[in-house]
C-alpha cells in the first residue's frame, strides 16, 4: 500500500461494507495496517454481521445498526487490549463482514445414480437434482470452521462441499421415507423439508442452515421407464377381454374387405372366421348370462379325426362329427380313419375310440 492508503487509515472513519455481487459470503474490510481509529463509525446494514478479529482471535460481532467504536461498545476487544482508563488511541484489528441473507441460487445433483429398493420393482437406480438455499446463522462458528483468513469467502468455495453432503444424505432420505417410486412425484416436497431439517442439523456445526431444499426431478433408467409406459398402456386398455373382443371384430372386418389375395387372404379369412365365432360365442354368452357373472371355462380340445372317401380325405372331425357320418352311411367299420398320433391310416372297426361311433350303425336288414 502506498501514502494515500496510509492517509485513508488516518483520515477515515467509516467501517462499512457495500455488496455489489450475489456470491459473496465473507468479505474482509481493507484497512492499512489494519488500524482502525476509536470512535470510528461501524455500519453494519440488514442482513450482515460484523466480526472483529484481534491478533487471530474472534473479539466481538455486532448485528445490523450503527456503532461508535470505543471501549463500552467493544467489551472484550477493550479487555484484550487492556483499555482499563478508555485510551483512545488507534488499535489494529480485522473486519470482517457476514453476509447473512438467504443464497438461492445454489444447485444440487447426483453424478451416480442413488440405489434404491422398492417394494414394485425391486433393485433400482434413481438420478435426482434440484435447488437449495442455504444462509449463515452463526457468523463465529463460518470464521472458525470454514473462512479462516479468507479475505473474500464465496458461495463456490462451500458450495461442492454442500452438494456432496446433500447427495450423501439423499438415498438415506428416499429410502426411510417409504414412499414406492410411482409416488415419489407427490412426495417431493416433504422429502426436501425432511433433507433441509438433516441438512441444517449436520451443517450446524459450520454455522450454515439450510432453509429451503427443492427436489425438482428424480428420474430412472431408461429400462424403468419402459416398464412404466407398458404398465400405463394396460391401464389405458382397461378391460382385456372387451379389448380383445374388439381387436376379433376389428380383424373379421378387415379381412371382409378383402376377399381375394391368394395365401395371405385365406388365412386373413381364416382369422377372421375364428374372430367372429370368438365374438359371436362372447355375444351369445352374454345374452345367456345375467350381468356380471362368471363365464365358464372353455371346452377341452377334442381330437380332431379324418375320413377316407372314395380317395378322398374328408375332415376334420370330433366324435360328433363322426357319428354323423355314420348316420350319413359315408363312415363305417371298413372305412379307413387317421388322427394325429396314429402311423397309419386304419379301418374303424381296428380303432377302440370309434367303437362306441360305429356301434349306432344299424345291421344289415334280413333277406326278403
Amino acid at each position: 500500500m502506498g501514502l494515500m492508503d496510509k492517509l485513508r487509515g488516518e483520515f477515515v472513519d467509516i467501517v462499512e461494507w457495500l455488496d455489489d455481487s450475489r456470491d459473496t459470503i465473507v468479505w474482509r474490510f481493507p484497512r492499512y495496517q489494519n488500524e482502525i481509529k476509536m470512535g470510528a463509525q461501524l455500519v453494519v446494514r440488514e442482513s450482515q454481521t460484523a466480526v472483529f478479529v484481534n491478533e487471530g482471535q474472534i473479539a466481538d460481532a455486532f448485528g445490523p445498526g450503527t456503532y461508535t467504536l470505543e471501549t463500552r461498545n467493544l467489551p472484550i476487544l477493550s479487555t484484550l487490549k487492556g483499555w482499563k482508563y478508555g485510551f483512545n488511541s488507534p488499535f489494529k484489528a480485522e473486519v470482517y463482514f457476514v453476509n447473512t441473507r438467504q443464497f438461492t441460487d445454489m444447485k444440487w445433483g447426483t453424478q451416480n445414480p442413488v440405489i434404491l429398493r422398492d417394494a414394485e420393482f425391486g433393485v433400482v437406480r434413481v438420478r435426482a437434482f434440484g435447488a437449495y438455499a442455504a444462509r449463515v446463522v452463526d457468523a463465529q462458528r463460518l470464521l472458525r470452521e470454514l473462512v479462516g483468513t479468507d479475505p473474500q469467502f464465496r458461495t463456490e468455495e462451500v458450495q461442492e462441499y454442500l452438494r456432496q453432503l446433500i447427495v450423501g444424505r439423499l438415498g438415506g432420505a428416499l429410502a426411510t421415507a417409504g414412499v414406492p417410486l410411482l409416488d415419489l412425484a407427490a412426495h417431493q416436497d416433504a422429502i426436501g423439508r425432511r433433507l433441509a431439517a438433516v441438512l441444517t442439523e449436520e451443517l450446524a456445526e459450520v454455522g450454515i442452515a439450510i432453509p429451503k431444499f427443492v427436489i425438482e426431478n428424480v428420474s430412472v433408467p431408461p429400462e424403468v421407464e419402459q416398464a412404466l409406459d407398458k404398465r400405463t398402456s394396460m391401464g389405458a386398455v382397461g378391460d382385456l377381454d372387451r379389448f380383445t373382443r374388439y381387436q376379433a371384430a376389428t380383424a373379421l372386418e378387415e379381412a371382409a374387405k378383402n376377399p381375394g389375395g391368394g395365401a395371405g387372404a385365406g388365412i386373413g379369412l381364416g382369422m377372421g372366421m375364428a374372430a367372429g365365432q370368438q365374438v359371436a360365442r362372447s355375444m351369445a354368452g352374454a345374452g345367456t348370462q345375467p350381468s356380471g357373472a362368471a363365464e365358464p371355462p372353455p371346452l377341452p380340445n377334442q381330437t380332431q379325426w379324418y375320413v377316407g372317401v372314395a380317395g378322398q380325405r374328408q375332415g376334420p372331425y370330433d366324435l360328433g362329427g363322426l357319428a354323423e357320418q355314420v348316420g350319413a352311411g359315408t363312415l363305417g367299420p371298413d372305412t379307413l380313419v387317421w388322427r394325429a398320433g396314429m402311423a397309419q391310416w386304419q379301418p374303424a372297426a381296428q380303432v377302440p375310440e370309434l367303437a362306441s361311433v360305429l356301434a349306432s350303425v344299424p345291421p344289415p336288414l334280413p333277406p326278403q
